[in-house]
C-alpha cells in the first residue's frame, strides 16, 4: 500500500492547516481557561464544508475519504485539542453511524444538518456504571404504541450541550439466550424529559462540550430506532472502531505540536554556554519523538486506509489508537521535560498538551480495552 497522499487529500491537508493556524490555534488558551465551547469555529468550518469531509454530496458532505478526514482531525488536533477532540466526536460518533446506518428519511432529517455543519453530533453511549462495559447499559426504552419512552442517564458525552439530536443507546428487550438487546435511538434534544447538563470540570480538553444526560420518560417515534434492533451493539462497536481511528490521529495531532514546540525552544535556550539541542540528552529525546509520532502517523493512517477500501480494519484501529495516545502522552510529557521549569508554566502551552492529550489514553476504549480487543482479534 501506497501512503503518497492524493492531490485532493493534500490539498483538504493545506487547507486545514492554514484555518486551523489563523483561526482555531489564535484561540485555544483562552478557551482552556474560560472552559467556553467555540461554537463560532464550528459554523465556520462547516461553511468550509469540513463538517462532512467523508460523507457524500447528497447528504450535505464533501465526498471525501477517512484520510482526508483524519488528516483534518491531525491538524485541527494540532491547534487545539478541545476543538480537536469535539470535531471528531461530531464526525465519528455524531454523524457517521446516521451515516452506515440510518434509512434515507433519518440520512435527510438528521445527517444532513450534521454534515453540512447547521447542527453537531453526539453520541450517548457511556454510562455511570457502564463505561468500559458498555454491554452493561442500564437505560431502557420500551415500547408503547408507535413510540419508545426512554429511562436512564448518560454521561461524559461529548458535544450534547450544542446538538440537535443524540443517539442514544439503550436496553429494548432480550435475545433468546436472555442477553440484552441494545439499540441505538435518535432523540431531538428538546424532548421534553430530555436534560442535558454540562458542569464538568475537567483536567483538560476543558473547551470541548462534555455533558450528562438525564432521560425521564422521553417519548419519541419508534421509527428514530437507527439501524436493525437486534444489531445495536454491533452498530456502535463499528462506530467505535471508526472513531478510535480519529482518536490516534487526534494524539498524534497534540504530540506534533508537543513535538515542534520543543525542538524550538531547544533551539533557542542556552544552558552552561550551549544551546539544549547541543546536548546529547535532549537529541536523543527528540529523535525518539519524532520516530515515535512518524509510527503512529503511519499506523493510523493504515488503518484509514483499509476503513477506505471496505478490509476489516479493527485490529489496525486498535493498534493505532493504542499506540498514538500512549506515544502521545509520553511526547507531551518530554516536552515538559525539555523546556524544564518552563513547561510547568501555562504560557508555554505544553502543559495544556499533556493535559489534553491524557484523554486519548481514556476515550473510545481504554488502553486496556485496547489490549483487549487486540488479543481477541489475533486469537479467533
Amino acid at each position: 500500500m501506497n501512503f503518497e497522499l492524493t492531490k485532493e487529500q493534500q490539498m483538504i491537508k493545506e487547507m486545514v492547516r492554514d484555518f486551523a493556524k489563523n483561526e482555531i490555534a489564535p484561540m485555544a488558551e483562552e478557551l482552556d481557561k474560560t472552559e467556553r465551547f467555540p461554537i463560532e469555529t464550528f459554523k465556520k468550518m462547516g461553511e468550509l464544508g469540513l463538517m462532512g469531509i467523508p460523507f457524500p454530496e447528497e447528504y450535505g458532505g464533501s465526498g471525501g475519504d477517512t484520510i482526508s478526514y483524519i488528516l483534518a482531525v491531525e491538524e485541527i488536533g494540532k491547534a487545539c485539542g478541545s476543538t480537536g477532540l469535539s470535531y471528531a466526536a461530531a464526525i465519528s460518533l455524531g454523524a457517521s453511524p446516521l451515516y452506515f446506518f440510518g434509512t434515507e428519511e433519518q440520512k435527510q432529517e438528521h445527517l444532513v444538518p450534521l454534515a453540512s455543519g447547521k447542527s453537531l453530533g453526539a453520541f450517548g453511549l457511556t454510562e455511570p456504571n457502564a463505561g468500559s462495559d458498555a454491554g452493561g447499559t442500564q437505560t431502557k426504552a420500551v415500547v408503547d404504541g408507535d413510540d419508545f419512552v426512554i429511562n436512564g442517564e448518560k454521561c461524559w458525552i461529548t458535544n450534547a450541550g450544542f446538538a440537535r439530536t443524540v443517539t442514544v443507546t439503550a436496553v429494548t428487550g432480550k435475545d433468546e439466550r436472555g442477553k440484552n438487546i441494545i439499540s441505538a435511538i435518535i432523540v431531538p434534544t428538546d424532548t421534553p424529559g430530555f436534560t442535558i447538563n454540562s458542569n464538568y470540570e475537567k483536567m483538560g480538553v476543558r473547551g470541548s462540550n462534555t455533558s450528562e444526560l438525564v432521560l425521564e420518560d422521553v417519548r419519541v417515534p419508534r421509527t428514530n430506532l437507527l439501524g436493525d434492533p437486534q444489531k445495536g451493539f454491533g452498530q456502535f462497536l463499528y462506530t467505535l472502531d471508526g472513531g478510535r481511528i480519529s482518536i490516534a490521529s487526534l494524539a498524534v495531532g497534540i504530540a506534533q505540536a508537543a513535538y515542534e514546540a520543543a525542538l524550538k525552544y531547544s533551539q533557542e535556550r542556552k544552558q552552561f554556554g550551549k544551546t539544549l539541542s547541543s546536548f546529547q540528552a535532549t537529541q536523543f529525546k527528540l529523535a525518539d519523538m519524532a520516530m515515535e509520532i512518524d509510527l503512529a502517523r503511519n499506523a493510523v493512517l493504515k488503518a484509514a486506509w483499509l476503513k477506505d477500501q471496505d478490509k476489516p480494519f479493527k485490529k489496525e484501529a486498535a493498534f493505532a489508537k493504542l499506540f498514538a495516545s500512549e506515544m502521545a502522552t509520553r511526547v507531551c510529557n518530554q516536552a515538559i521535560q525539555i523546556h524544564g521549569g518552563y513547561g510547568y508554566m501555562r504560557e508555554y502551552h505544553v502543559e495544556r498538551y499533556l493535559r489534553d492529550v491524557k484523554l486519548m489514553e481514556i476515550g473510545e476504549g481504554t488502553s486496556e480495552i485496547q489490549r483487549i480487543v487486540i488479543a481477541r482479534q489475533l486469537l479467533s
